[in-house]
């Protein structure tokens, strides 16, 4: 018999479980909640104690869950969000509020938007704890499994349960170093030279990338990054072009010449802008503190375009 009164699970227990759960490992569950490995196990230790039951036993050097955890976790998940539903109904004071959020994004969004979003939310909240995922191939999964709070995607989630607001749009420019090359005055001087680009972990490439493509022209990769930072390091001190969003002029590509892509109006009409979008899940909505930081990531995305808005042509 269970004599633990299991009033006293809470909704970080709850979210440490699922997390071990879906990760099936202590130690990543640690990293993706900004824990350590002990506080983890004790976590879970303590979960077992209130249902009664074993949830995860020693599989050689990891773990697995058992037939109970397996069961709990759907009903966890619900437990969660009822939580939540039931602390966004209470009253909302920013300068006592401890904000706990994770936002999945790629260095673009990244370093564009978010260090603004926690100096805002620093300057005005009793406390922050901010952790930043990549999103690399943008998944809703990542709202759905309760990975991250808000996600910053190129691509326009198409589900019922997912809720979307148009971030920013921008336009790809072709950055180089001035110290080393002039910018490429034609569409014959662009393809013959050599080029930098991003292809993510998992292989897929940029969306403009696959639109250049499909335009007939081919460039010359010289080299492949896993992200935009990655591209800037090799661009400096080179003869490289790298045809990345503008907005990067702000951050990792800071000090960078650029210009507009020199290539014929057919084929630029063939590309399209870069969109960004903020999504999070529905069951979010109603979430006062996250509809304030929400407000403050949408405001600070209208501003970061109205300034340096100018296209170096050489």
């Amino acid at each position: 018999m269970n004599d633990i009164d299991g009033t006293t699970v809470d909704g970080q227990l709850l979210r440490v479980f699922l997390a071990v759960l879906e990760e099936g490992s202590v130690t990543r569950a640690a990293v993706r909640m900004g824990l350590t490995q002990s506080a983890v196990s004790h976590a879970l230790q303590r979960l077992a104690r209130i249902s009664g039951q074993p949830l995860f036993v020693k599989s050689g050097r990891g773990i697995v869950a058992t037939s109970a955890a397996v069961r709990l976790g759907p009903r966890a998940r619900e437990l969660l969000q009822a939580m939540r539903e039931f602390s966004s109904r209470t009253t909302f004071d920013l300068a006592k509020t401890h904000f706990d959020l994770t936002i999945a994004a790629n260095d673009l969004q990244r370093d564009v938007l978010l260090p603004s979003l926690y100096q805002r939310i620093a300057q005005k909240a009793l406390d922050v704890r901010m952790r930043v995922i990549p999103s690399e191939v943008p998944s809703t999964d990542l709202l759905r499994r309760d990975r991250c709070d808000l996600l910053m995607t190129p691509l326009p989630p198409d589900a019922s349960d997912i809720v979307q607001r148009r971030l920013f749009e921008d336009e790809y420019v072709c950055f180089y170093d001035a110290a080393v090359r002039k910018p490429p005055r034609t569409e014959a001087d662009f393809f013959a030279a050599r080029h930098a680009t991003v292809i993510y972990p998992d292989g897929d490439r940029l969306q403009f990338d696959k639109d250049f493509e499909r335009t007939g022209a081919a460039r010359r990769f010289a080299v492949a990054a896993p992200s935009f930072a990655g591209v800037s390091a090799f661009i400096r001190g080179s003869d490289l072009l790298a045809t990345m969003p503008s907005r990067l002029r702000h951050s990792v590509m800071r000090g960078f010449a650029h210009c507009r892509l020199p290539v014929n109006p057919s084929r630029k009409k063939a590309l399209r802008p870069l969109v960004m979008y903020l999504a999070w899940h529905r069951s979010r909505h109603d979430d006062p503190a996250l509809a304030w930081v929400r407000a403050q990531v949408l405001e600070i995305a209208k501003k970061s375009g109205t300034t340096g808005n100018r296209i170096e042509t050489g």
